[in-house]
């Protein structure tokens, strides 16, 4: 149980440290996407101001009308549009008209979008919205860009803005309105569409796969860890040659059992036994032999016992101890006999054991019916001598000695 509990601890540690690391890792993958989707808003602005600059220094241009590029109503300046002959017609295209015209371009190819707007335009369509007008309320208050990742229609989308500083040559246009060289005449929206990196997915896909990897090795190295905790322990409680539990795992019981008989003031009965002359049976037949003699032995006895509470454990070399609880001697002498008759019923050869020169038992039986006035020493020390009263008047018999 406390190995699964550390199994299960293992693994949310590991996965928390997982979590951690996916985290780390795209909070600054995130970081370095806010910073490039900043320097390419940055750059396309820059491309745009730079454009604009050289249309005003050249007093704007000219390009033939057509159905899309028509004459600008709000342009007010002489000359602004010019018949070359019948067949070709100018108009001028100034800076705020060719970033519109850029804006389209850019729309139509890229799906890049960019729009000039003031807190005071000109043109009707270049009224700021929401987000611009605060934009450009935080650029009269000293801030040179916004830009930040928004959500525009269920679709991410990265937004950028910056001023426009009015420049000599924008005084043409904008003097009118009050603007003096320097002062922030507007500014330039630059909105970015933005998909998913392959690179999250794969971040998270890749933490997904060294979570569910480092889990099934923590759960596979807690198994083994389990089996053999349990190897071990039962290397400790139990008996290797015999399979039944050794001294140790009795030492325990007996403990458990007779606190337990106080407690309830029930009856605890022992059984001590002894296979016969088992040192002549080794010299006779080989330790090999001997050896499974004592398993057939342990197992006769263990499938004598009927009740789950009722215990066996190896004692010794050839001794092995039954606890039987709730139990008076008269009942204790029944599973005692039982045991002698079916260790002697398996009919193993044995010359040196007379007189049936068979395997055999001699057991010794003492009962506690109050348990508050000896020991769980005292009740052993009772069966033993109960034993040596069994194999004083000839072996393979039962004898009890009855404790106060």
């Amino acid at each position: 149980m406390k190995i699964n509990k550390n199994i299960l601890l293992t693994s949310i540690i590991w996965l928390l440290l997982v979590a951690t690391s996916l985290s780390w890792n795209y909070y600054h993958a995130r970081q370095d996407q806010n910073e490039l989707a900043l320097h390419t808003a940055r750059s396309f602005f820059q491309q745009i101001v730079i454009s604009r600059q050289w249309n005003a220094r050249h007093g704007g241009l000219y390009a033939p009308v057509t159905q899309t590029t028509t004459p600008n109503p709000y342009l007010n300046v002489p000359r602004r549009d010019i018949a070359v002959d019948d067949g070709l017609h100018l108009t001028m295209i100034n800076p705020a008209f060719m970033t519109r015209q850029l804006s389209e371009i850019a729309m139509e190819k890229e799906g890049i979008q960019f729009h000039i707007t003031s807190l005071n335009p000109i043109r009707p369509d270049n009224k700021a919205s929401l987000r611009e007008k605060a934009a450009l309320q935080n650029f009269e208050q000293g801030i040179n860009e916004v830009g930040s990742f928004i959500t525009e229609n269920s679709t991410p989308i990265f937004f950028y803005m910056a001023p426009l500083l009015t420049e000599k040559a924008c005084l043409k246009c904008h003097a009118q309105q009050g603007y003096k060289e320097g002062d922030i005449r507007g500014g330039i929206s630059v909105t970015l569409p933005f998909i998913m990196p392959f690179r999250y997915k794969s971040l998270l896909w890749g933490h997904l796969a060294i979570g569910l990897i480092g889990l099934i090795g923590i759960i596979a190295a807690g198994i083994r860890l389990t089996r053999s905790y349990d190897t071990i322990k039962r290397q400790v409680i139990f008996d290797a040659l015999t399979g039944i539990p050794n001294r140790r795992s009795f030492s325990e019981c007996i403990l458990r059992e007779f606190k337990r008989s106080r407690r309830d003031q029930a009856p605890i009965s022992i059984i001590l036994c002894d296979i016969d002359n088992f040192k002549d049976y080794n010299d006779t037949y080989g330790h090999t032999s001997g050896d499974i003699c004592l398993k057939k032995v342990a197992q006769t006895i263990e499938k004598s016992l009927q009740r789950p509470g009722d215990f066996c454990a190896r004692y010794g070399g050839e001794e092995f101890i039954i606890i039987l609880t709730t139990t008076p001697l008269e009942g204790a002498l029944k599973v005692a006999e039982k045991i002698r008759q079916n260790v002697v019923d398996l009919a193993l050869t044995h010359k040196k054991s007379l007189p049936l020169q068979l395997v055999s038992l001699s057991l010794g039986v003492a009962t506690s019916v109050d348990t508050s006035l000896i020991s769980h020493e005292d009740l052993i020390h009772f069966a033993d001598k109960a034993l040596y009263d069994a194999k004083d008047k000839g072996r393979n018999r039962v004898e009890a000695f009855t404790a106060i």
